[in-house]
Protein backbone atom coordinates (compact mmCIF):
# COMPACT_ATOMS: atom_id res chain seq x y z
CA UNK A 1 0.00 0.00 0.00
CA UNK A 2 1.06 3.79 -0.75
CA UNK A 3 1.37 5.95 2.79
CA UNK A 4 -0.85 8.81 1.97
CA UNK A 5 0.41 10.99 5.04
CA UNK A 6 1.91 11.15 8.63
CA UNK A 7 -0.68 11.37 11.99
CA UNK A 8 0.67 13.22 14.57
CA UNK A 9 2.98 10.37 16.30
CA UNK A 10 4.82 10.03 13.21
CA UNK A 11 3.13 6.87 12.17
CA UNK A 12 2.50 6.57 8.32
CA UNK A 13 -1.43 6.09 7.33
CA UNK A 14 -2.49 3.93 4.54
CA UNK A 15 -6.15 2.69 3.75
CA UNK A 16 -6.84 -0.74 3.06
CA UNK A 17 -10.30 -1.58 1.69
CA UNK A 18 -12.16 1.34 3.34
CA UNK A 19 -10.27 1.00 6.68
CA UNK A 20 -7.28 3.13 8.20
CA UNK A 21 -4.25 1.70 8.97
CA UNK A 22 -1.27 2.87 10.89
CA UNK A 23 2.22 1.95 10.21
CA UNK A 24 5.47 2.95 12.34
CA UNK A 25 8.28 3.94 10.57
CA UNK A 26 6.71 4.69 7.29
CA UNK A 27 6.93 7.85 5.29
CA UNK A 28 4.65 9.59 3.19
CA UNK A 29 4.46 8.33 -0.68
CA UNK A 30 6.44 5.23 0.14
CA UNK A 31 4.84 2.27 -1.00
CA UNK A 32 5.64 -0.53 2.03
CA UNK A 33 4.95 -4.41 2.87
CA UNK A 34 3.19 -4.81 6.05
CA UNK A 35 1.75 -6.86 7.84
CA UNK A 36 -1.27 -6.12 11.18
CA UNK A 37 -0.63 -6.47 14.37
CA UNK A 38 -3.96 -5.48 15.97
CA UNK A 39 -6.97 -5.27 14.40
CA UNK A 40 -9.79 -2.29 16.09
CA UNK A 41 -13.47 -1.10 15.19
CA UNK A 42 -12.11 1.87 12.81
CA UNK A 43 -8.81 1.19 12.53
CA UNK A 44 -5.56 -0.85 12.63
CA UNK A 45 -2.63 -1.25 13.66
CA UNK A 46 0.47 -3.05 11.85
CA UNK A 47 4.19 -3.42 11.12
CA UNK A 48 6.15 -2.66 8.60
CA UNK A 49 8.02 -5.51 6.54
CA UNK A 50 9.36 -3.68 3.73
CA UNK A 51 9.60 -0.49 2.02
CA UNK A 52 9.59 -0.84 -1.90
CA UNK A 53 10.22 2.91 -2.65
CA UNK A 54 12.01 4.69 0.00
CA UNK A 55 11.00 8.81 0.66
CA UNK A 56 14.65 10.66 -0.13
CA UNK A 57 14.42 12.17 3.51
CA UNK A 58 14.72 8.43 5.15
CA UNK A 59 17.41 7.71 6.64
CA UNK A 60 19.11 4.82 8.68
CA UNK A 61 18.35 4.83 12.18
CA UNK A 62 21.51 5.88 14.54
CA UNK A 63 20.27 3.78 17.15
CA UNK A 64 20.57 -0.28 17.37
CA UNK A 65 17.64 -0.57 19.68
CA UNK A 66 15.06 1.79 17.67
CA UNK A 67 12.28 -0.74 16.32
CA UNK A 68 12.46 -2.18 19.85
CA UNK A 69 13.16 -0.10 22.43
CA UNK A 70 9.83 2.55 21.49
CA UNK A 71 11.08 5.63 23.41
CA UNK A 72 12.05 7.21 19.86
CA UNK A 73 9.86 7.57 17.08
CA UNK A 74 11.35 9.88 14.42
CA UNK A 75 15.17 8.31 13.90
CA UNK A 76 14.36 7.02 10.54
CA UNK A 77 14.03 11.04 9.27
CA UNK A 78 16.88 13.42 8.07
CA UNK A 79 16.65 16.26 10.28
CA UNK A 80 14.91 18.87 7.51
CA UNK A 81 11.96 16.12 7.55
CA UNK A 82 11.46 15.52 11.24
CA UNK A 83 11.45 19.63 12.17
CA UNK A 84 8.95 20.02 9.31
CA UNK A 85 6.91 17.27 10.67
CA UNK A 86 6.59 19.03 14.07
CA UNK A 87 6.12 22.54 12.51
CA UNK A 88 3.24 21.06 10.47
CA UNK A 89 1.42 19.02 13.18
CA UNK A 90 0.95 21.97 15.33
CA UNK A 91 -0.29 24.11 12.19
CA UNK A 92 -2.44 21.33 11.61
CA UNK A 93 -3.58 21.45 14.68
CA UNK A 94 -4.70 25.00 15.17
CA UNK A 95 -5.03 26.04 11.78
CA UNK A 96 -8.74 26.85 12.23
CA UNK A 97 -7.81 29.47 15.47
CA UNK A 98 -6.18 32.21 12.41
CA UNK A 99 -3.00 31.91 14.93
CA UNK A 100 0.71 33.21 14.14
CA UNK A 101 3.25 30.01 14.22
CA UNK A 102 6.47 30.91 14.62
CA UNK A 103 8.97 28.12 13.25
CA UNK A 104 10.23 25.65 15.14
CA UNK A 105 13.07 26.47 17.72
CA UNK A 106 15.13 23.77 17.58
CA UNK A 107 18.46 22.52 19.15
CA UNK A 108 20.78 19.18 19.81
CA UNK A 109 19.29 16.04 18.41
CA UNK A 110 21.28 14.41 20.93
CA UNK A 111 22.85 13.87 24.12
CA UNK A 112 20.32 16.23 25.31
CA UNK A 113 18.58 14.50 28.00
CA UNK A 114 19.33 15.03 31.99
CA UNK A 115 17.07 12.30 33.30
CA UNK A 116 16.83 8.39 32.46
CA UNK A 117 14.48 6.20 34.38
CA UNK A 118 15.90 2.42 33.57
CA UNK A 119 14.32 -0.68 34.52
CA UNK A 120 15.98 -3.79 35.91
CA UNK A 121 15.69 -7.77 35.38
CA UNK A 122 17.52 -10.93 35.80
CA UNK A 123 20.68 -8.58 36.13
CA UNK A 124 20.01 -6.80 32.66
CA UNK A 125 19.81 -2.91 32.75
CA UNK A 126 17.79 -1.03 29.70
CA UNK A 127 13.95 0.07 28.66
CA UNK A 128 10.60 -2.04 28.24
CA UNK A 129 10.31 -2.56 24.70
CA UNK A 130 7.15 -0.55 23.74
CA UNK A 131 4.01 -1.22 25.16
CA UNK A 132 5.41 -4.25 26.82
CA UNK A 133 7.26 -5.78 29.64
CA UNK A 134 9.85 -7.00 28.18
CA UNK A 135 13.09 -5.49 28.86
CA UNK A 136 15.45 -4.51 26.09
CA UNK A 137 18.95 -4.32 27.42
CA UNK A 138 21.04 -1.12 25.95
CA UNK A 139 24.92 0.19 26.46
CA UNK A 140 23.92 3.31 25.71
CA UNK A 141 21.09 6.09 24.92
CA UNK A 142 21.95 8.62 21.73
CA UNK A 143 19.24 10.99 23.79
CA UNK A 144 21.06 10.84 26.73
CA UNK A 145 23.76 13.38 28.29
CA UNK A 146 27.39 11.63 27.77
CA UNK A 147 27.51 11.37 31.20
CA UNK A 148 24.59 9.36 32.03
CA UNK A 149 26.18 7.51 29.33
CA UNK A 150 29.15 6.66 31.92
CA UNK A 151 27.16 5.74 34.50
CA UNK A 152 25.36 3.57 32.51
CA UNK A 153 28.48 1.65 31.44
CA UNK A 154 28.91 1.08 35.10
CA UNK A 155 25.83 0.14 36.36
CA UNK A 156 25.33 -2.14 33.32
CA UNK A 157 27.93 -4.80 35.43
CA UNK A 158 26.65 -3.96 38.90
CA UNK A 159 23.32 -4.87 38.16
CA UNK A 160 25.00 -8.26 37.77
CA UNK A 161 25.47 -8.96 40.74
CA UNK A 162 22.78 -7.17 42.17
CA UNK A 163 19.88 -8.81 41.08
CA UNK A 164 17.13 -7.85 43.32
CA UNK A 165 17.29 -4.05 42.13
CA UNK A 166 13.90 -3.36 40.02
CA UNK A 167 14.55 0.36 38.69
CA UNK A 168 17.84 2.96 38.38
CA UNK A 169 16.74 6.42 37.82
CA UNK A 170 19.11 8.87 36.92
CA UNK A 171 19.65 12.56 36.82
CA UNK A 172 22.10 15.02 36.31
CA UNK A 173 22.46 18.82 37.15
CA UNK A 174 23.08 20.84 33.93
CA UNK A 175 26.30 22.91 34.20
CA UNK A 176 27.39 21.33 37.70
CA UNK A 177 27.28 17.78 36.30
CA UNK A 178 26.19 16.62 39.39
CA UNK A 179 24.48 13.07 39.37
CA UNK A 180 21.72 11.36 41.61
CA UNK A 181 21.00 7.95 41.21
CA UNK A 182 17.88 7.03 42.73
CA UNK A 183 17.50 2.95 43.18
CA UNK A 184 14.20 0.92 44.08
CA UNK A 185 15.05 -2.23 45.14
CA UNK A 186 16.82 -4.76 47.02
CA UNK A 187 20.76 -3.75 47.78
CA UNK A 188 23.13 -5.75 49.41
CA UNK A 189 26.45 -3.27 48.34
CA UNK A 190 26.43 0.35 47.39
CA UNK A 191 29.76 1.61 48.57
CA UNK A 192 31.12 1.23 45.00
CA UNK A 193 28.32 3.45 43.78
CA UNK A 194 29.28 6.63 45.76
CA UNK A 195 32.42 7.05 43.18
CA UNK A 196 30.73 7.81 41.06
CA UNK A 197 27.49 10.28 41.92
CA UNK A 198 27.15 13.27 44.32
CA UNK A 199 23.68 12.00 45.78
CA UNK A 200 22.93 8.44 46.53
CA UNK A 201 18.61 7.29 47.23
CA UNK A 202 18.23 3.85 47.78
CA UNK A 203 14.41 3.29 48.45
CA UNK A 204 13.78 6.25 50.23
CA UNK A 205 16.48 6.54 51.93
CA UNK A 206 19.36 9.13 51.67
CA UNK A 207 22.44 7.79 51.69
CA UNK A 208 25.03 10.18 50.82
CA UNK A 209 25.34 13.48 53.04
CA UNK A 210 24.06 15.47 49.99
CA UNK A 211 19.96 14.92 49.36
CA UNK A 212 20.07 16.93 46.14
CA UNK A 213 21.68 17.91 43.37
CA UNK A 214 21.98 21.59 42.02
CA UNK A 215 21.08 22.40 38.06
CA UNK A 216 21.17 25.82 36.01
CA UNK A 217 18.62 27.33 33.57
CA UNK A 218 20.54 30.54 32.61
CA UNK A 219 21.84 31.51 35.28
CA UNK A 220 19.69 30.70 37.74
CA UNK A 221 20.12 27.34 39.69
CA UNK A 222 17.73 24.86 40.75
CA UNK A 223 17.88 22.12 43.43
CA UNK A 224 16.25 19.08 42.36
CA UNK A 225 15.29 16.56 44.74
CA UNK A 226 13.97 12.46 43.81
CA UNK A 227 10.54 13.04 43.14
CA UNK A 228 10.32 17.47 41.75
CA UNK A 229 10.12 17.67 38.14
CA UNK A 230 12.66 19.18 35.95
CA UNK A 231 12.93 19.85 32.18
CA UNK A 232 15.04 17.22 30.75
CA UNK A 233 16.50 19.45 28.40
CA UNK A 234 18.91 22.10 29.34
CA UNK A 235 19.33 24.33 26.04
CA UNK A 236 15.38 24.25 25.23
CA UNK A 237 14.43 24.99 28.76
CA UNK A 238 16.31 28.35 28.67
CA UNK A 239 15.21 29.29 24.94
CA UNK A 240 11.70 28.88 26.58
CA UNK A 241 12.17 30.67 30.03
CA UNK A 242 13.79 33.62 27.91
CA UNK A 243 10.62 33.53 25.65
CA UNK A 244 8.44 34.02 28.56
CA UNK A 245 10.78 36.46 30.45
CA UNK A 246 10.45 38.36 26.82
CA UNK A 247 6.98 38.33 27.34
CA UNK A 248 7.07 39.24 30.41
CA UNK A 249 9.16 42.70 30.10
CA UNK A 250 6.73 43.59 27.11
CA UNK A 251 3.82 43.06 28.65
CA UNK A 252 5.34 44.99 31.93
CA UNK A 253 3.99 42.81 34.17
CA UNK A 254 4.04 43.57 37.79
CA UNK A 255 2.16 40.49 39.67
CA UNK A 256 2.69 37.07 38.06
CA UNK A 257 0.92 33.89 39.48
CA UNK A 258 2.48 30.80 38.40
CA UNK A 259 0.02 27.87 38.06
CA UNK A 260 1.83 24.45 38.43
CA UNK A 261 4.95 25.92 39.24
CA UNK A 262 6.92 22.71 39.59
CA UNK A 263 10.50 23.54 41.60
CA UNK A 264 9.74 27.27 40.43
CA UNK A 265 11.59 26.76 37.85
CA UNK A 266 9.59 29.99 35.52
CA UNK A 267 8.60 32.16 38.10
CA UNK A 268 12.37 31.99 39.81
CA UNK A 269 13.37 32.92 36.08
CA UNK A 270 11.46 36.23 35.86
CA UNK A 271 11.10 37.18 39.57
CA UNK A 272 14.11 39.87 39.18
CA UNK A 273 12.12 41.75 36.38
CA UNK A 274 8.53 41.58 38.14
CA UNK A 275 7.32 43.01 41.70
CA UNK A 276 5.65 39.89 42.91
CA UNK A 277 5.37 36.20 41.88
CA UNK A 278 3.19 33.03 43.58
CA UNK A 279 3.60 29.52 42.68
CA UNK A 280 1.49 26.74 43.29
CA UNK A 281 2.58 23.63 42.70
CA UNK A 282 1.29 20.19 44.22
CA UNK A 283 4.28 17.79 44.88
CA UNK A 284 5.50 18.74 48.48
CA UNK A 285 9.23 17.70 47.66
CA UNK A 286 8.93 20.37 44.24
CA UNK A 287 8.10 23.20 47.05
CA UNK A 288 10.74 22.40 49.42
CA UNK A 289 12.79 22.31 46.47
CA UNK A 290 11.51 26.11 45.61
CA UNK A 291 11.82 27.56 48.87
CA UNK A 292 15.37 26.23 48.90
CA UNK A 293 15.67 27.53 45.63
CA UNK A 294 14.56 30.99 46.05
CA UNK A 295 17.21 31.09 48.97
CA UNK A 296 19.83 29.78 47.20
CA UNK A 297 19.29 32.95 44.32
CA UNK A 298 18.52 35.45 46.96
CA UNK A 299 15.05 36.19 45.58
CA UNK A 300 12.93 37.94 48.11
CA UNK A 301 10.06 38.20 45.77
CA UNK A 302 8.08 34.75 45.06
CA UNK A 303 6.32 32.63 47.29
CA UNK A 304 4.57 29.18 46.90
CA UNK A 305 2.01 27.30 48.09
CA UNK A 306 1.22 23.32 47.94
CA UNK A 307 -1.39 22.17 46.69
CA UNK A 308 -3.34 21.56 43.59
CA UNK A 309 -3.87 24.95 41.53
CA UNK A 310 -7.72 23.86 40.46
CA UNK A 311 -8.06 23.37 44.87
CA UNK A 312 -6.34 26.71 45.81
CA UNK A 313 -7.48 29.24 43.43
CA UNK A 314 -10.15 29.77 44.84
CA UNK A 315 -8.79 31.71 47.54
CA UNK A 316 -6.94 33.68 45.33
CA UNK A 317 -7.48 37.29 44.77
CA UNK A 318 -7.63 38.78 41.26
CA UNK A 319 -4.47 41.23 41.79
CA UNK A 320 -2.74 39.38 38.86
CA UNK A 321 -1.59 40.78 35.86
CA UNK A 322 -0.04 37.99 34.44
CA UNK A 323 -0.65 33.91 34.82
CA UNK A 324 1.78 31.59 33.41
CA UNK A 325 0.38 28.36 33.20
CA UNK A 326 2.82 25.30 32.58
CA UNK A 327 -0.01 21.86 32.95
CA UNK A 328 0.73 18.27 32.67
CA UNK A 329 -0.49 16.34 28.98
CA UNK A 330 -3.86 16.45 30.79
CA UNK A 331 -4.08 20.41 30.49
CA UNK A 332 -5.78 22.55 32.63
CA UNK A 333 -8.33 21.81 34.86
CA UNK A 334 -11.89 23.05 34.31
CA UNK A 335 -11.70 24.32 37.41
CA UNK A 336 -8.81 26.59 36.15
CA UNK A 337 -10.00 27.62 33.17
CA UNK A 338 -13.11 29.09 35.18
CA UNK A 339 -10.78 30.70 37.52
CA UNK A 340 -8.89 32.18 34.40
CA UNK A 341 -11.92 33.43 32.67
CA UNK A 342 -13.20 35.14 36.44
CA UNK A 343 -10.15 37.01 37.24
CA UNK A 344 -9.57 38.25 33.96
CA UNK A 345 -5.90 38.63 33.77
CA UNK A 346 -4.64 41.13 31.14
CA UNK A 347 -2.25 37.99 29.41
CA UNK A 348 -2.09 34.36 30.01
CA UNK A 349 1.27 32.86 28.90
CA UNK A 350 0.84 28.80 28.38
CA UNK A 351 3.60 26.61 27.70
CA UNK A 352 2.39 23.45 26.47
CA UNK A 353 3.87 19.69 25.96
CA UNK A 354 0.67 18.14 24.28
CA UNK A 355 -0.85 20.23 21.50
CA UNK A 356 -4.22 18.99 21.39
CA UNK A 357 -5.10 19.63 25.50
CA UNK A 358 -3.69 23.37 24.37
CA UNK A 359 -6.30 23.33 21.53
CA UNK A 360 -8.68 22.06 24.15
CA UNK A 361 -8.28 24.70 26.74
CA UNK A 362 -7.95 27.57 23.85
CA UNK A 363 -11.81 26.66 22.62
CA UNK A 364 -12.86 27.52 26.39
CA UNK A 365 -10.81 30.92 26.63
CA UNK A 366 -11.11 32.38 23.46
CA UNK A 367 -14.40 34.08 24.49
CA UNK A 368 -12.24 36.39 26.46
CA UNK A 369 -8.62 36.17 25.30
CA UNK A 370 -7.22 36.52 21.49
CA UNK A 371 -3.90 34.40 20.95
CA UNK A 372 -1.16 36.84 20.03
CA UNK A 373 1.11 34.07 18.87
CA UNK A 374 2.70 30.91 19.48
CA UNK A 375 5.97 29.33 19.30
CA UNK A 376 7.08 25.40 18.87
CA UNK A 377 10.01 24.10 20.46
CA UNK A 378 11.58 20.96 20.18
CA UNK A 379 11.81 19.91 23.69
CA UNK A 380 12.03 16.02 22.57
CA UNK A 381 14.26 15.91 19.30
CA UNK A 382 13.81 12.10 17.70
CA UNK A 383 9.92 12.02 19.57
CA UNK A 384 6.58 12.79 18.11
CA UNK A 385 6.46 15.47 20.90
CA UNK A 386 6.23 18.91 20.66
CA UNK A 387 6.38 21.99 23.06
CA UNK A 388 4.67 25.09 22.47
CA UNK A 389 4.92 28.53 23.81
CA UNK A 390 1.66 30.74 23.16
CA UNK A 391 0.99 34.26 24.70
CA UNK A 392 -2.94 35.55 25.03
CA UNK A 393 -4.20 39.03 25.45
CA UNK A 394 -7.47 39.97 27.11
CA UNK A 395 -9.98 41.01 24.89
CA UNK A 396 -11.49 44.81 25.43
CA UNK A 397 -15.05 45.58 25.04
Amino acid sequence: MKVEKLDHYGRGIIKENGKIGFIKNALINEEIEYKIISEHKNYFEGEMLKVNNKNDNRIEPICKYYLECGGCNLLHMNSELKRSFKEEKVENVLRNLNIKINNLVYSNEFNYRNKVVLHVSNGKLGFYKDKSNFLIEIDKCYLLNNKINEVISYLKDYVKKETNINKITIKLGNITNEVMIIIDGIVNSYSKLLDICDCLIINDKIITDKENIISYIGNKKYYISRNSFFQVNYDISTKIYDKVKDYIKEMNSKNVLDLYCGVGTIGIYVADIVDNVLGIEVVDDAIEDAIKTKELNGINNIEFMLGKAEDLIKDLNNKFDTVIVDPPRSGLDKKVVNFLKTIKPNNIIYVSCDIMTLKRDLEFLKEDYKVLEVTPYDMFPNTYHVETVMILERKTL
